[in-house]
């Protein structure tokens, strides 16, 4: 049990990986946990992790997890301290935070008004500026005039961002005066049905720039620490799919002038628990970009470098102790986003049943998910299937055990981007360092599998239906044996008819 508030028992507002991640930590400290879970998560493996565990509703996200009223009121049956509400639906909003807090249960992040307050972009901005953080130029007006004065000022292309949210959500690059009406129009439209929030605003468009955050961790006596940078700079469509730390080719004077304005960005507002501070990083310049007020998919890259737990850490600050002392930083991390997407058609989103999972072992490897054999993955929630990450003494060493993990990692059932991101990490651009958001763009602007791989993961998953392996058969389950004994099975190797995946021909 934690000391201070006493948080005894821990309900979990999330699903899959990350609750599975949370459960775990709060074990090591000895809380008891509650797992919520969808009728369509019914057979997740978080819901058998946890120690008790509630449905709270159908697939659809606005009736099960993001619900707040019945996430609340789960806690307070089940007799729940505290909520941890991980990452994506509802970590980041402040209202969520605040009917926890009155409801009498502790909420395991930062105070509602700090969310609040940085949640919004425009607030943000200004909150950064006053603290002295670098910002990009840009121009917090919607008004198409005060747009087309500042991109006079400053030159196209411009970037419209939406005031509320992130994501790639309201996003809209504009090359020229033409566009812009029609991009202002656009991207309030998409903010607005993403967050409720049609508010945009704009900044100067940087060509080329990384993405590099900074880990801050503070609790409620007034301590905060900055555990290092990752960057993040590989996305597609804004969003991560691998990120590393420390991040390379950054020099020391900048990483330590990024550190202190994170730093003062956080005491600026009082930051408690663990958020993470973003900056655009234009070679030795970097400006301030937002600040998520939540535990982050990539956190642990910081873990294995830092040699700690910022799951058990925020459990800690929410039950009143101190930020633990943290050692200085070693070696190098990488972590690479799985998701159920095909990678060579437009990353079109995969479903299906996981019939054979294999994850690579060995030094410095770590693999978070919630996969397992029979696990249904549908379409109702976000595309991550877990994170593969690896940590060396260098860089290259963390590279090198990244590419041979991807290339050992194996799941048949829901088609994935393992052997995207292999490409990726093996390639020559990134071996060297060459990051930026553009990445994917100038490196990958089509990817294709190598025809081996394809080949062989239809044999074997051909080989495993036919042979009734996980109880499937020609698309099926088979019927119960009802006769005394079972005949054995037969290879496919035995057949000399032709098969198609899931069905014989």
């Amino acid at each position: 049990m934690v000391k201070g508030r006493e948080i005894g028992k821990l309900l979990i507002a999330n699903r899959g990986e990350i609750a599975l991640r949370i459960i775990r930590s709060a074990k090591t400290l000895g809380i008891r946990t509650v797992a919520v879970f969808s009728e369509a998560d019914a057979k997740s493996p978080h819901v058998a992790a946890a120690d008790e565990a509630v449905c709270i509703g159908p697939p659809e996200a606005s009736k099960s997890y993001l619900n707040s009223e019945v996430i609340i009121a789960a806690a307070r049956t089940t007799g729940a301290d505290a909520i941890h509400p991980g990452y994506g639906f509802l970590s980041e909003r402040p209202e969520f935070a605040r009917a926890v807090a009155e409801a009498g249960i502790v909420f395991v992040g930062p105070p509602a008004e700090v969310m609040a307050a940085l949640g919004d972009k425009l607030a943000g901005r200004r909150i950064a500026r006053e603290a002295g953080v670098p910002m990009v130029p840009g121009a917090e007006s919607a008004s198409p005039a005060d747009i087309r004065a500042f991109a006079a000022r400053e030159g196209y292309p411009i970037l419209i961002k939406a005031s509320a949210g992130g994501g790639g959500r309201g996003m809209r690059i504009v090359g020229n005066e033409s566009e812009l009406e029609a991009a202002l129009e656009a991207g309030s439209r998409e903010a607005r049905a993403a967050f409720g929030d049609g508010r945009v605003f704009v900044e100067k468009y940087l060509a080329r720039p990384r993405h590099v955050e900074v880990q801050i961790l503070g609790d409620s006596h007034g301590n905060l620490v900055a555990l290092g940078e990752r960057d993040c700079s590989i996305q597609r469509r804004y969003q991560k799919i691998i990120e590393e730390s420390p991040a390379p080719g950054l020099s020391d004077a900048t990483r330590t002038r990024m550190y202190d304005a994170a730093l003062a960005l956080g005491r600026a507002v009082g930051y408690v628990s663990a958020g993470t501070v973003e900056f655009l990083v234009d070679g030795d310049k970097f400006y301030f970009l937002e600040v998520n007020t939540r535990l982050q998919v990539e956190h642990p890259v910081t873990e294995l470098r830092f040699a700690c737990d910022l799951v058990a850490e925020q459990l800690r600050i929410a039950a009143g102790e101190r930020v633990s002392e943290v050692g200085a930083p070693v070696g190098a991390a990488i972590e690479c986003r799985i998701n159920a997407e095909d990678a060579a058609n437009s990353f079109r989103p995969a479903t299906g049943t996981v019939i054979h999972l294999a994850t690579p072992a060995g030094p410095g490897v770590r693999f978070d998910s919630h996969l397992e054999a029979g696990l249904e993955v549908a379409s109702h929630y976000d595309s991550l299937l877990g994170k593969l990450i690896t940590f060396g003494a260098s860089r290259e060493q963390a590279r090198r055990r990244m590419v041979v993990a991807l290339g050992e990692f194996s799941l048949l059932g829901v088609t994935n981007t393992a052997g995207f991101l292999r490409d990726i990490v093996a390639s020559e651009p990134f071996a060297r360092g060459d990051l930026s958001t553009h990445f994917l763009e100038e490196f990958f602007p089509r990817w294709h599998p190598a025809e081996s791989d394809g080949i062989e993961a239809a044999m074997v998953a051909a080989a495993m239906v036919a042979s009734g392996a996980f109880g499937i058969r020609n698309g099926r389950a088979p019927a119960p044996a009802t006769g005394p004994a079972v005949a054995a099975r037969r290879s496919p190797w035995d057949e000399l008819s032709g098969f198609e995946l899931w069905r014989s021909r």
